[in-house]
């Protein structure tokens, strides 16, 4: 059953075969969008990367100044701490002061 077309198709299945061969607009737009996707795509991974990098080169200068921050921190802990002992000590001479002071006032009612 020859149609004359020579392949032994009708009509309408070689209109079909012609048809899918070609893209439809949408098909068209559609490849247009992935193809713009992937590229953003690859784009936003490699933008990842070097803030990686960078966030990598953050931590090494962090892990650098430890010493230094344990140094400081060492010293202000001492620093405090020193304060705090001289701030006991003057409450403890006030408290004697006070002490005293209340001792006299009972020695000259006495007299």
């Amino acid at each position: 059953m020859d149609t004359g077309t020579g392949s032994g198709l009708s009509a309408s299945a070689q209109g079909a075969l012609q048809f899918a061969g070609e893209k439809t607009y949408f098909e068209k737009q559609r490849d247009a969008l992935v193809a713009e996707i992937s590229i953003s795509l690859e784009h936003v991974l490699t933008n990842i990367n070097t803030l990686n990098r960078a966030l990598e080169g953050v931590i090494v200068v962090g892990k650098e100044f430890e010493s230094v921050s344990t140094l400081w921190s060492s010293f202000y802990d001492g620093m405090t701490h020193e304060a705090q002992g001289e701030n006991e000590e003057d409450e403890e001479m006030e408290e004697d002061e006070e002490g005293d002071g209340q001792e006299e006032d009972v020695e000259e009612d006495d007299r």
